[in-house]
């Protein structure tokens, strides 16, 4: 049984560090010198079960990262002119056209150029429902199709799809090991010496002292070498963290270390970014204000017309709201674009024109009534397209940068989480922000920022409250990102730069997925100090039982044994976190009127 345990024994003898391998190898010899050969075989077997058991639940954490790659299938079918074959996904190069048919999994990151049908991207993501695709939608590797067959063009090798990464960034996260680990490691290399010297002394002192049987105590300092070995106290915390990171990956909160899994739980202040974050990042239409007799839907197929051939992002909005409503949008004729304007062409034979409350004062067409309304859209943040003819308006429509749908109920989750202050950051104008800020149930809002403004706010809550942590998704936000205690993205949208500058990466872009992490991080640190204060009880248990006289050698061992095998097992329990297993915990959810 000691066959694998003597060469580390060695090593660290001859180093003069000694470790639990040199600690069981001389409780071992101990025994076989006093003759206790049947101590010094259960000793050796349970201790080497217990590091077989223990390897095995260790691995078992780390092959719940590992089964990320097994996402990916073997072989993908790439269409090369009328022909379609299979080849392996490393030899797949970006631009190439592949065939997913129903059921099958994506093989690689890549676009929706033809097809459509829903996509289950819960290994990536840990989005619970499928997602619908279109042509032009993103689709990520190791994500599974749904009942329709589309086609894809590649938009990476399989060495850089979103798999790739996260299986990558999940494994150098155990580089960056975390405090609790830091401190087990700290305390163990003091604590082992102290083992030694404290067996040492009850070895010699009592039959110097009082005269005690030195074959007595000899075999007590035996047990208490047994007992004081570390195994349960230094493997808890690893187990835990690689664990830990595990679950996070699987529920789509990529964090890129063992510190940063810890971090979220001490948090109390959250600064969001709006646009991307908060909000869908692009306009979309909320009203439709038809004036002078015009319908609704007259007004709006009209500007549809006109726009259909711009490419400004008040104009695709436009469209694509006609679109869904159904609209029969007629050609235009004549259409041209006026630089910082709008736009005007001919529909039906008439002249219509689209722009600016700017535009609309120049043409000298304004009306109190309409000046009034469009001022009120303004004041809230809000955009406005005005649609009019040569002598009259027909119209406005409104537009803002849409709210997500899930943004309040996610603030409202964070205030639930234990966060007690949420701060918006942004570069928009003030108007728009506050408007957000209400819609969401935020009232710490910063507006028109620099990223340098948003940096010297970061560092400013961090002087009065404490950690911080940023969530952002663009370029802009990278400094934030870089500055704050904690830097969190939002992955599956983000930039590049956010998403590799983050400590964090949320892949769905769900913010409801930081108060998980908030929960996730607790119940993490809960479990190492189970863990921690359960293995120094039972070592205490047995030093106590030693001095009594009435513990064992194979008893100590087979109660390290089994504190060892308890502690990775309650670890391993993180393996299994979900919302629906981590309880939401701390004050009641904040609504904007609450003080």
């Amino acid at each position: 049984g000691l066959i694998p345990v003597l060469p580390k024994a060695w090593y660290a003898a001859r180093s003069l560090r000694p470790d639990m391998n040199l600690l069981m190898t001389l409780a071992v010899a101990g025994a076989l010198g006093i003759g206790q050969w049947f101590e010094a075989a259960t000793v050796a077997f349970l201790f080497s079960l217990s590091l077989a058991l223990e390897a095995w639940s260790v691995g078992r954490a780390r092959r719940a990262v590992e089964k990320l790659l097994a996402l990916a299938p073997p072989r993908v079918r790439v269409r090369r002119g009328s022909e379609t074959v299979e080849v392996d996904p490393a030899a797949v190069a970006v631009g190439s056209t592949l065939l997913v048919r129903p059921g099958e999994r994506f093989g690689l990151d890549g676009v929706v150029i033809s097809g459509r049908t829903e996509v289950n991207q819960a290994p990536i993501t840990g989005e619970s429902a499928p997602v619908a695709k279109q042509p032009q939608d993103e689709v990520f590797a190791g994500t599974i199709n749904g009942n329709g067959a589309v086609e894809v063009r590649t938009s990476a090798l399989a060495t850089d799809t979103t798999l790739a990464k996260i299986v990558r960034m999940v494994g150098e996260a155990r580089k960056d090991r975390a405090e609790a680990e830091r401190w087990v490691e700290r305390f163990a290399r003091v604590y082992t010496p102290a083992v030694f010297c404290a067996a040492a002394a009850v070895f010699v002192i009592p039959p110097l002292l009082f005269s005690g049987q030195w074959s007595q105590w000899f075999y007590s300092a035996l047990v208490l070498l047994v007992i004081g070995c570390p195994c349960a106290l230094v493997i808890s915390t690893p187990v835990a963290i690689v664990a830990g990171l595990a679950a996070s990956a699987r529920n789509g909160v990529l964090v890129k270390g063992g510190y940063y899994l810890e971090l979220p739980a001490r948090l109390k202040v959250v600064a969001l970014d709006k646009t991307g974050t908060l909000t869908e990042g692009r306009p979309a239409v909320v009203d439709v204000t038809p004036l002078d007799d015009h319908s609704a839907d007259r007004l709006l197929a009209i500007a549809a017309s006109v726009e259909q051939q711009s490419e400004h992002p008040f104009a695709t909005a436009i469209v694509e709201y006609a679109h869904g409503k159904g609209l029969d949008i007629p050609a235009a004729e004549d259409v041209e674009v006026i630089p910082g304007k709008g736009t005007r062409g001919r529909v039906a034979g008439k002249a219509y024109w689209l722009g600016s409350h700017r535009w609309l004062e120049e043409r000298g067409q304004e009306s109190t009534t309409v000046h009034e309304a469009l001022e009120r859209s303004s004041s809230a943040g809000r955009s406005v397209v005005v649609v009019g003819t040569e002598d009259h308006v027909c119209g406005a429509i409104t537009l803002a940068d849409a709210v997500r749908s899930d943004a309040r109920a996610s603030v409202a989750t964070l205030y639930a989480a234990g966060i007690e202050r949420v701060a918006m950051l942004t570069g928009d104008n003030a108007a728009t922000a506050r408007a957000v800020a209400h819609e969401v149930g935020i009232d710490d809002v910063r507006a028109e920022l620099l990223p340098a403004d948003k940096v010297a706010c970061i560092e400013e809550l961090e002087r009065n409250c404490g950690a911080v942590a940023m969530i952002g998704d663009g370029v802009n936000d990278a400094p934030a990102l870089a500055r704050a205690s904690l830097g969190v993205a939002m992955g599956a949208m983000g930039t590049d730069v956010a998403v590799e500058t983050a400590d964090i990466a949320l892949m769905a872009d769900d913010l409801s997925k930081l108060a998980w992490l908030l929960r996730h991080s607790r119940r993490t640190l809960a479990i190492i100090r189970q863990n921690t204060v359960f293995a120094l009880t039972v070592k205490a248990l047995f030093v106590v039982l030693t001095f009594a006289g009435l513990a064992s050698l194979w008893g100590a061992i087979a109660a390290d044994m089994g504190a060892s095998l308890l502690v990775v097992f309650n670890a391993l329990r993180l393996l299994n976190s979900t919302d629906s297993t981590i309880a939401g915990t701390g004050r009641l959810p904040y609504t904007a009127n609450s003080r």
